[in-house]
């Protein structure tokens, strides 16, 4: 499913809206480090078990669980998603796949050679396929198919449905070389990023036409080329199954059939548990539950000290036993139901655990990072000062450990927009910004206007300078833009000489700004920065007191959460419209097909789960969202005026829309955002938190404007100046006078970040494109529209049989590869009955 609902019509005419492959940026996992030498740590690595092709068992059947069916099989389309991705990767050609330290590299199944062989007076590059590639039907992949999706694709012809076209327009011609093995491919100009074409490569026969393009491709693959072939889908069974590529000429693949099962993600122990699936992405919740069977192993029988009734203390069995047993009819009745209903739990929840004794939880660091994302387009966060001041408040280090800390992976905040630890362009580039420094961050903002006492003081003249008050000069925004950038990466060096006092201003502030309830609260995170992590077992209802206790925490937030339609409120204020549209906003999201489709995936898996029911009905009827979606009714609206400490400027509080998820299994992302708020109260600065259902998250809100600040993520690339700049963009004014912010959703940009990216997509000299790279980082940083926390974990629960799968990290799939280790009987665990 994609998150941006763009009109195919809309799509396809925008030459650079969807410059997106299989990702976008993701962020190192090193700490943050400002001496400006590029970084050499490594990455996390993956975890898939790996073995040697002969100690992996021929035959048998794996179960792979993905978030829903695909929408299409086209990946070039619009409503390309995550499981397209995924099941196309072992079906089609991909020339240039990613290793495992995140770089493209050649793929012998298809190419002997791919490299440049002219610069001058035109680029081009000389494609030899490998001569026994061929497609399903027989036929040998040549430079036909390139030529069909180059023409599907370049963005000249409007019948093609289209989502990105970023490269192929760049290429001017496709010729056949010496023989047919040959393709050249000659470009208009420079492309640096040449090696992100064709892949996925599609027969002719799917790009030649519009029709096949469009909606030929949407349900079936009749014609593929890699280890697997498409056998059947079923939307009545949920599946997708694979079956092995008899014409497949490199090595074979180790499983007969794979099959891709719809399973949602708060359905996922279940499906582990009775054997529906073998492989399944999963939370912290269900990954501690399967430690926890492993733990269990030898308990003898005993009864389990986790689950339902564990809790239960010797006096209160007692009392129940005594009520269920007692002359009281009515309450004998009650507490017997009740007794019966806990057995009932117990056993089911017993059966469980014994059947997840038979995986393992394999982990590492998903190729992608959550950012807090800040919108300038209005607002206080459009003056640039104010959205440094709220990135100089934040400790990332802590936020990075509030998720990280508690699975055992690196807890190390993210250095780079556009490169991940272990990839040959990474380098810290946050001393553009500075680091976390209270007074400063204090200082900003009060040469942006806003006092303690402004919030009850009457409007009247303040001191220009924000950039809000300057929109109606471009020329002098601009230069402010450009000042900004230069003026943060002074103050790293008073950031320096402040890190010795900060532990004492942060606990003054700390201590001005906490009172009565939040004291509790602030003890008990400085006794533990990652208690809100600490264990996946926490009942609903100690999920809900610890959400009351963080938001207590901020004076400034006691009434900051309400409920959508129960005091006739929206959910979120409509986004700033560009020009007068008769009250339609003029702002136009146009995102890339399988890059939003993918992040809907991400978002809900970075949650934890859909509600029981995966919707909220009324979500379309009400601004923002379903009425008592955000809090328990009889949740009080935000009050107007300024809370204690609270700065203000012409009698106008200064408070952020924080919308966050409200999905069950999100609390890792609220505990985030309720500690961002915390650390926002020290300097002043009020947070309205407005929880919304995870489904409508991203496009009803982020994409669309209608937040201050937001927390979302962007996955990986192997090529930054292609996947990198539409997101980075300046947002520009469209002919119809509307906003083209592309994928942009921070909307904060200026025209050197721009000249950066295009003068790197046309570098050839690889060195010289990452530094270019390296300079726009830090000027992505400097405009502090978007601050990295930390890299997502990538949480992978796997039969612990099989072998060749599980956390990836980086890497594609190698899907030949993938099978139970030693040989197996009939009997097999993935073939055993449901």
């Amino acid at each position: 499913m994609s998150h941006v609902g763009v009109p195919r019509g809309t799509v396809r005419k925008r030459r650079s809206l969807a410059l997106l492959t299989t990702g976008v940026l993701t962020i190192p996992v090193l700490a943050g480090c400002s001496s400006g030498s590029e970084e050499t740590s490594r990455g996390v690595p993956q975890d898939i078990a790996p073995a040697a092709r002969q100690a992996v068992s021929d035959g048998s059947t794996v179960n792979w669980a993905v978030d829903a069916l695909p929408a299409t099989f086209n990946a070039f389309q619009a409503d390309a998603d995550s499981a397209t991705t995924r099941i196309t990767g072992a079906l089609l050609p991909a020339l240039f796949p990613m290793d495992a330290s995140g770089q493209p590299k050649l793929n012998p199944d298809y190419l002997e050679s791919a490299k440049i062989i002219e610069r001058e007076p035109k680029q081009v590059v000389l494609y030899k396929l490998n001569q026994q590639a061929v497609w399903s039907d027989g036929r040998e992949i040549g430079a036909p198919d390139f030529v069909a999706q180059w023409r599907a694709l370049r963005g000249k012809d409007s019948a093609f449905w289209t989502a990105r076209n970023s490269g192929y327009e760049r290429i001017e011609k496709i010729e056949r070389g010496a023989d047919d093995l040959q393709v050249r491919v000659t470009f208009s100009k420079p492309y640096a990023d040449w090696r992100s074409l064709f892949s996925p490569l599609y027969p002719k026969e799917i790009t030649g036409s519009p029709d096949a393009f469009n909606d030929g491709a949407r349900t079936t693959l009749k014609n593929t080329a890699g280890p697997f072939v498409l056998r059947s889908v079923s939307k009545a069974k949920g599946t997708v199954t694979l079956a092995r590529n008899p014409r497949w000429w490199g090595d074979k693949a180790k499983l007969d059939t794979l099959v891709f099962r719809a399973v949602a993600a708060g359905d996922r122990t279940r499906a582990l548990a009775d054997g529906t699936v073998d492989v399944a992405d999963i939370d912290a919740s269900t990954a501690d539950r399967i430690t926890l069977a492993r733990r269990d192993r030898g308990n003898n029988g005993q009864p389990l000290a986790h689950g339902p009734g564990s809790e239960t203390t010797p006096a209160g069995a007692l009392r129940s036993w005594a009520l269920a047993h007692g002359s009281d009819e009515e309450a004998a009745e009650i507490a017997q139901a009740a007794r019966e209903k806990n057995r009932k739990a117990v056993v089911a929840y017993t059966a469980e655990q014994k059947a997840l004794r038979d995986f393992a939880v394999r982990k590492s660091l998903e190729p992608a990072y959550t950012q807090l994302a800040l919108n300038g387009e209005s607002g206080p966060l459009a003056d640039d000062r104010v959205r440094r001041a709220v990135a100089r408040a934040l400790d990332r280090e802590e936020l990075a450990r509030t998720v990280l800390g508690p699975l055992g992976l690196p807890a190390k905040p993210l250095g780079s927009h556009l490169a991940l630890a272990g990839q040959p362009g990474y380098k810290d580039g946050s001393g553009a910004l500075g680091d976390q420094n209270t007074k400063e961050a204090q200082a900003l903002l009060a040469d942006a206007g806003w006092t303690r006492g402004g919030a009850v003081q009457p409007p009247k003249d303040t001191k220009a300078g924000s950039e809000a008050e300057k929109k109606g000069a471009k020329g002098d925004a601009r230069g402010t833009e450009e000042d900004a950038e230069k003026e943060a990466a002074e103050g790293t060096k008073d950031d320096k000489e402040a890190k010795s006092g900060k532990a004492e201003n942060e606990k003054k502030a700390e201590q001005s700004g906490e009172e009565e309830k939040a004291g509790k609260k602030a003890e008990q995170d400085g006794e533990d920065p990652t208690a809100d992590n600490s264990t996946a077992e926490n009942s609903t209802a100690e999920g809900k007191k610890a959400d009351r206790a963080s938001e207590d925490s901020a004076a400034s937030r006691d009434e900051g959460l309400y409920i959508v339609g129960e005091d006739n409120k929206p959910g979120a204020h409509a986004p700033a419209q560009a020009v007068s549209t008769g009250g339609v906003s003029a702002v136009h999201v146009l995102a890339p097909a399988r890059t939003a489709a993918a992040q809907s995936a991400a978002l809900l898996r970075q949650a934890g789960a859909l509600g029981e029911d995966g919707a909220v009905a009324a979500q379309d009827k009400q601004p923002g969202g379903a009425a008592g979606a955000y809090a328990p009714v009889g949740t009080a609206a935000p009050a107007p005026a300024a809370a204690k400490g609270q700065l203000g400027k012409d009698g106008k509080a200064l408070t952020l829309r924080f919308v966050l998820p409200s999905g069950p299994g999100s609390q890792s992302l609220r505990s985030v955002g309720d500690k961002i708020a915390v650390m926002l109260e020290k300097i002043g600065i009020g947070t309205e938190i407005i929880k919304v259902p995870d489904e409508s998250y991203f496009k009803d809100h982020v994409a669309s404007g209608a937040y201050d600040l937001a927390l979302y993520s962007w996955p990986a690339t192997a090529y930054p100046a292609t996947d990198g700049r539409p997101i980075y963009a300046k947002p520009e004014p469209a002919t119809d006078g509307s906003l083209l912010v592309e994928q942009n959703y921070t909307r904060v940009g200026t025209d050197h970040i721009d000249q950066l990216f295009d003068q790197a997509a046309a570098e050839l000299d690889e060195k010289a494109a990452r530094e270019l790279m390296k300079q726009a980082d830090a000027r992505i940083w400097a405009a502090a529209g978007s601050i990295p926390l930390f890299q997502r974990p990538q949480l992978v629960a796997v039969d612990k049989k099989l072998a060749n799968v599980g956390a990836f990290g980086f890497a594609a799939p190698r899907y030949q590869d993938i099978g139970f280790k030693n040989r197996q009987a009939a009997g097999s665990p993935a073939d055993r009955k449901k």
